[in-house]
């Protein structure tokens, strides 16, 4: 039970985040300390996403992001990539349709084309089938990298210059966040990383630009949600001036 916390919020408190964005590290490290198998630690760290969806419904957030997958993390021992591919095609079969009764919406970001056929199409179908969701709207980055995003918009951009169909001169912060893959999501109020590292890892870097940050200790295997919770709860007494004066 979420206690505290969620009282506060309850109770007349300032509002809470729109967008809570976590960098869920700290799997491998839990398996070391718990003299596990790094797979083991990747299905804990799995059960630890139930704990911070439970945790955004119950705090009203409407946009939960997850760094689950890096475009660096393809550089891993094959055996740990095919374990987490795993892990990811067991969860898009057997999780959606709980996250759809629950009114969750699921939506991927990253480059897709580096995922496996079935795992696109397990993708696509989850996309569809949870898209009139409203309650909570759960982005998965997966092969996921900032800077490849950016290029990627980048890129788009140019194209459109060259194509005649965008002045230069029209170019400008709007421009780029539309040509983003987080187009029709709102930038992260709040990013969360857990195992106690205090650093992006290429993650959101444009969309970052305001956000508040939070590192917490635990690592992601240990994550509830009443961490949740409390992180909210501390975000709220933040200042954010957005380099105006109070």
């Amino acid at each position: 039970m979420v206690t505290g916390a969620l009282a506060s919020l309850e109770n007349g408190a300032p509002q809470v985040p729109k967008h809570v964005a976590i960098i869920m590290d700290g799997n491998g490290r839990w398996a070391t300390r718990n003299g596990v198998s790094r797979s083991k630690g990747h299905r804990k760290g799995a059960e630890a996403v139930r704990e911070a969806i439970e945790g955004a419904i119950n705090c009203g957030v409407s946009y939960l992001t997850l760094y689950a997958f890096s475009s660096e993390n393809w550089n891993r021992p094959p055996d740990e990539v095919k374990d987490l591919m795993g892990l990811l095609h067991m969860y898009l079969k057997k999780e959606v349709r709980t996250l759809s009764k629950e009114g969750v919406r699921l939506q991927v970001i990253g480059r897709r084309d580096a995922l496996g056929r079935d795992i696109r199409s397990l993708i696509e179908k989850a996309e569809k089938d949870t898209r009139q969701n409203s309650r909570l709207n759960l982005v998965i980055a997966l092969s996921y990298g900032a800077r490849e995003e950016i290029l990627f918009a980048c890129r788009k951009i140019a194209k459109e210059v060259a194509d005649g169909s965008l002045s230069p001169a029209d170019i400008d912060e709007h421009t780029i966040s539309k040509a983003l893959y987080t187009q029709e999501i709102p930038d992260p109020d709040l990013i969360i990383r857990t195992s106690g590292e205090q650093r992006l890892s290429n993650f959101l870097l444009w969309q970052a630009a305001y956000a508040e940050l939070s590192f917490l200790p635990a690592l992601w295997p240990d994550f509830t949600r009443q961490m949740f919770a409390d992180t909210v709860l501390e975000f709220q007494s933040r200042d954010r001036r957005y380099g105006a004066r109070p």
